[in-house]
């Protein structure tokens, strides 16, 4: 195989042609790097120079540990320091330590060969170079590496990165089937031209429902109807982008899948996306589509909205039919949407809630009729689990709002108390999650992911009499917050704070937010993420609880106070 090097010449040089040279490259064995690069360096050509023998080495060095996914080794080749930079198509990671953490989930890169390489010397000293390698993968296909490098102490060190990967035909961590359509909507109808991201927990016909689990996906038998929720998207005229991926049995709220990959948040480089609905999230933060359809047990809807900046609906419990959709745990379990605006939002409840979209709905917009009052109260234990950036973004928030041309009253309230409540959530949640699937676990030892296998350990050991007390405990709460959204509106963060890095430990994440999103669910009360803050550059949800069956007025309400905060507070 040849290797082309070419360098930049001095303005004198400049018309000459730059002279290729062939180099026989040393050939790793499958057991070692099971790649091919480059060795040694170009002898050079009349007019022309060689890659510095040393930085060659360095960059032959480099190459071998990246196919080895040489963690050591390749965090030796950056630089130190938070000013070091690592781009591809999904964003810019900013610092070594970002860089080194965004690594070690990464895993290797397919083998591949280095077929050209072209080195640019950008300083008088040749300190600092430039050098552009093209790849050529084993299983077809090319990548693009541009890196500056810098010699520092007498040793080259990476202080710049971009890697252009080559195309994949769809990213599975994404996407389990995906086509353009993946099945055709209505011609006509409000939701024309847009495309939906169907979490894989539905029915579609002809199609299996896999719930984020190889072994239970091939399984499954082919579904012989479509689900309401589906099809009531297809009969107003959107079509489905494909089948996005999902937790495990749609019981974790971080967006993992040990099996299929993490995909990856549309906000935040190297960061989590929010599960269980980080498939559809995901994608409609990637612009693969327009609509996400998802489920919301513990705030599976909100917290992916929330990490990544978009709009996300749970829709209040019973008013969209669940049939169809495979079950985590009924007493909890709804549908709704993620979108990348508060528009798109609006078409879709207007018609999946009204009578002429859902055959389910029995009137055009029943509580949703009349528009909400604007009055907001505050939940004070809801915002004490929050970070104190995030609480520092919140408060100016509702200060904007207060000095505003259209200011709401606004009050702060007790809500309950949320370890209590939590508590008795997970405990119904967990004994009905393993009524669902604990059969299918028992028959299938070790299918299932540690973190997800653990909560299902827990829940398995859930008594009847646990059961019946929890419920208990969680009816007063339920009125409580029933009462607290008759004449006002529930307002706060959506979560803690940013998404967290997915090398970050979440568990001390994972309890607050559920603390938080569990009381909407408890009550089975609509509640809506609004993309309203951002925090250390990333961005944050502001949830919003309304009373049982106002979804519309809800969406509605949530666009007035997001056009509000876009104005400045100017009407």
């Amino acid at each position: 195989m040849g290797v082309r090097v070419s360098r930049t010449l001095d303005a004198p040089e400049r018309r000459a042609t730059l002279v290729t040279d062939a180099l026989t490259p040393r050939t790793e064995t499958a057991t070692a790097t099971a790649g091919s690069i480059p060795t040694g360096s170009a002898p050079g050509t009349p007019g022309s120079a060689p890659i510095p023998t040393d930085l060659r080495a360095a960059f032959d060095a480099y190459e071998r540990a990246i196919v080895a996914n040489d963690l050591d080794a390749l965090d030796a080749f950056f630089a130190p320091g938070p000013d070091t930079l690592r781009g591809d198509p999904a964003g810019l990671l900013v610092g070594h330590d970002a860089i080194s953490g965004f690594r070690s989930l990464r895993g290797g890169v397919p083998p591949r060969d280095i077929t050209d390489i072209h080195y640019r010397p950008l300083s008088a000293d040749g300190d600092v170079a430039l050098l552009m390698s093209v790849s050529h993968f084993h299983g077809g296909g090319r990548g693009l590496q541009t890196q500056v490098w810098q010699r520092i102490g007498g040793r080259w060190f990476i202080t710049a990165a971009h890697v252009a990967p080559r195309t994949p035909p769809l990213d599975r961590t994404i996407w389990r089937s995906v086509g353009d359509p993946f099945q055709q909507g209505a011609w006509q109808g409000p939701l024309v031209g847009l495309t939906v991201a169907v979490k894989d927990l539905f029915a579609i016909a002809g199609f299996r429902i896999g719930a984020g689990n190889p072994t239970y996906l091939e399984e499954a038998r082919p579904e012989k109807a479509t689900a309401p929720a589906v099809a009531d998207l297809l009969r107003a005229g959107a079509s489905l982008r494909g089948i996005a991926r999902t937790d495990e049995f749609a019981y974790s709220i971080a967006g993992d899948n040990v099996h299929y990959g993490t995909p990856p948040n549309g906000a935040v480089v190297g960061a989590l996306p929010g599960g269980s609905s980080s498939g559809p999230a995901s994608a409609v933060a990637l612009g693969h589509a327009d609509i996400g359809l998802a489920t919301d047990t513990a705030g599976s809807i909100r917290v992916p909205a929330s990490y990544q900046g978009l709009w996300g609906l749970r829709t209040t419990h019973d008013l969209v039919p669940r049939q169809g959709m495979l079950p985590l745990a009924q007493s909890f379990d709804t549908i709704g949407w993620l979108t990348r605006d508060g528009e798109t939002l609006q078409r879709v409840a207007d018609f999946c809630l009204s009578y002429d979209g859902s055959s389910s709905t029995e009137n055009v917009l029943g509580a949703s009729a009349d528009d909400l009052p604007w009055r907001f109260v505050v939940p004070e234990e809801i915002v004490d689990c929050v970070e104190p950036t995030t609480r520092d973004a919140f408060r100016r928030l509702l200060a904007a709002l207060a000095a505003s041309d259209d200011p709401p009253p606004l009050r702060a309230v007790s809500i309950a108390d949320l370890d209590a409540a939590f508590t008795a959530f997970r405990t119904v949640q967990g004994a009905e999650a393993w009524r669902n699937d604990g059969e299918w676990l028992r028959a299938h030892p070790g299918a299932v992911g540690p973190a997800v296998a653990e909560r299902f350990d827990i829940a398995s050991r859930i008594t009847a009499d646990d059961e019946a007390a929890a419920r208990e405990d969680l009816e007063p709460i339920a009125a409580h917050l029933a009462e607290m959204v008759d004449g006002a509106v529930l307002i706060f963060p959506t979560v803690p704070g940013p998404a967290p890095q997915r090398t970050a430990d979440v568990d001390a994440v994972r309890s607050a937010t559920l603390r938080m999103t569990a009381p909407a669910a408890i009550a089975g009360l609509p509640a809506v993420s609004v993309p309203l803050l951002t925090v250390d550059g990333a961005p944050v949800g502001v949830c919003l609880v309304s009373r049982a069956g106002t979804d519309i007025a809800l969406v509605r309400l949530a666009r007035r106070l997001a056009d509000l905060a876009a104005s400045g507070g100017r009407r």
